[in-house]
């Protein structure tokens, strides 16, 4: 498996190749299947956006430094765990029982102009009633499921890429 065995550089491309892959697909879901995203779903987007985005600074300053690998390590696992948060509260929401759900708040453009920002992230992070929603599902799992899944399997990938021994 060279991929396994490749550069930090290489392996640090192909999280932002995953990243980009997986916000593409769920803009297309959004821009072509009429898939309006949740706040939640906003949320996690911002993750992987933010995710992605270390491993291109990454994969572009390729430090040569056990440090600076380090460094971007640690940068990819904190913006993986952020969104496993979003993604595993999100799953939760989701199997709630119906007379448990939240009910349905105001929109999240609404909520960023009346509200300051922690405010706004503690009412999204409480979920609402379209939050629990399940409109996509493949292989018997809904989207933040999914989410979920690849943030679990980014946060690996970028440990791996930064904490091996080379």
């Amino acid at each position: 498996m060279s991929i396994l065995r490749g550069s930090f550089r290489t392996q640090y491309l192909l999280g932002f190749i995953a990243c980009a892959g997986l916000l593409a697909y769920a803009f297309y879901l959004q821009l072509h299947d009429g898939l309006e995203p949740c706040p939640l779903c906003i949320f996690q987007r911002v993750a992987f956006c933010v995710l992605g985005l270390v491993f291109l600074v990454g994969a572009l300053h390729a430090p040569k430094g056990q440090a600076g690998r380090r460094g971007y390590g640690v940068l990819a696992l904190l913006a993986a765990v952020a969104g496993i948060a979003v993604a595993g509260n999100h799953v939760r929401l989701q199997h709630l029982p119906p007379d448990q759900v939240p009910s349905c708040g105001p929109g999240l453009d609404y909520m960023l102009d009346a509200m300051p920002i922690s405010g706004v992230i503690r009412k999204v992070m409480t979920g609402s009633g379209e939050c629990a929603n399940v409109d996509w599902s493949f292989l018997g799992l809904a989207m933040p499921a999914w989410s979920l899944v690849w943030f679990v399997l980014l946060a690996l990938w970028a440990g791996y890429a930064a904490f091996r021994r080379r």
